[in-house]
């Protein structure tokens, strides 16, 4: 089998602004979703959504050329299993992708000059979320996906059953309700910004919303869970974070923390995402040496960090 042509690699990577922005159109159109019951031609959909039939046409014979969507017949498209994701759990990622993250993306540079996304919009990312109550709900939803292999990595830890979970920056709760619903002793936290989306009649009684700020306070626990939080943050911020959990934590407390470890020479998506995070957040993914002097400066000695991003933390 012959390597892949290198014209090709670097011509994937240069169309990926357009395929970005592509998908978000389809995705905030609702094509999938009128695609549902069967193909359709793109003057139907066009009507149906709202669109341009000849741009709408182009869009899609774009993002059928990769799968996403099928034209069948000349002019006439139906649903993939792709195309399909943008229905549920993909759909708010398509949107960001395509609107907010592409705009933030736009604005990467190498001068390392943090604030690229507070340049473009004015203000910093989550204070312009908690301005847009809409993208704070298609962000909080889009954190939401992917609880099942967050979940799969939590489930190999011992838990000893009558615990308190605080999930810092847990957001809707979806994964803590996860975590509790397999796990009976357990009682839970899910501390957020009081603008998180949430609905905390799901909750049930052994899980309580409590309002406030990481860098401030966070209430006491036995474990404290950050899915995906501390790559939002620089290594100044973060280990603010960490202290701030230190100072509320009592001495056999655990922390818990999922989310990337970066090894060197692997595609992994996450050298993608660390890019994302320098443009939109001035956060940064972290390789194993990078979590162990992190967690080492908010006053925390790891007990395993595993390749997958499973990261476990006890009290110094």
């Amino acid at each position: 089998m012959s390597a892949r042509p290198p014209q090709e690699t670097v011509w994937e990577l240069a169309r990926g602004a357009l395929a970005a922005r592509a998908l978000g159109i389809a995705a905030d159109l609702g094509v999938a979703e009128a695609l549902s019951a069967g193909r359709r031609s793109v003057d139907e959909l066009a009507r149906e959504v709202g669109a341009d039939p000849d741009s709408l046409y182009r869009i899609m014979r774009a993002l059928a050329s990769v799968g996403v969507f099928t034209e069948e017949e000349p002019r006439t498209f139906g649903n993939t299993e792709s195309s399909e994701l943008l229905r549920a759990e993909w759909k708010d990622f398509a949107h960001l992708f395509g609107g907010v993250f592409h705009r933030a993306a736009a604005g990467l540079d190498a001068s390392g000059v943090p604030g690229a996304f507070a340049r473009a919009h004015g203000t910093d990312f989550w204070s312009w979320l908690a301005a847009e109550p809409e993208e704070r709900a298609a962000f909080d939803r889009a954190m939401a996906q992917g609880v099942e292999g967050r979940i799969a990595r939590l489930d190999r830890l011992e838990w000893r059953g009558d615990e308190t979970v605080v999930d810092v920056g847990g957001g809707n709760g979806a994964l803590l309700e996860e975590l509790l619903s397999r796990h009976d002793g357990l009682r839970g936290i899910v501390f957020d910004l009081p603008e998180t989306d949430r609905d905390e009649s799901t909750f049930g009684e052994r899980c309580t919303f409590v309002a406030g700020s990481f860098f401030e306070r966070v209430p006491r626990g036995d474990v404290y869970v950050l899915s995906t939080i501390l790559h939002d943050w620089d290594d100044e911020r973060a280990t603010a974070i960490l202290r701030t959990i230190r100072a509320a934590a009592p001495p056999d407390a655990r922390l818990v923390v999922v989310d990337a470890v970066i090894r060197r020479g692997e595609n992994q998506g996450a050298q993608w995402l660390d890019l994302l995070m320098l443009a939109l957040l001035d956060g940064r993914e972290r390789d194993e040496e990078q979590w162990r002097t992190l967690l080492a400066a908010g006053g925390f000695e790891p007990v395993r960090i595993e390749p997958d991003g499973l990261i476990e933390a006890r009290c110094r």
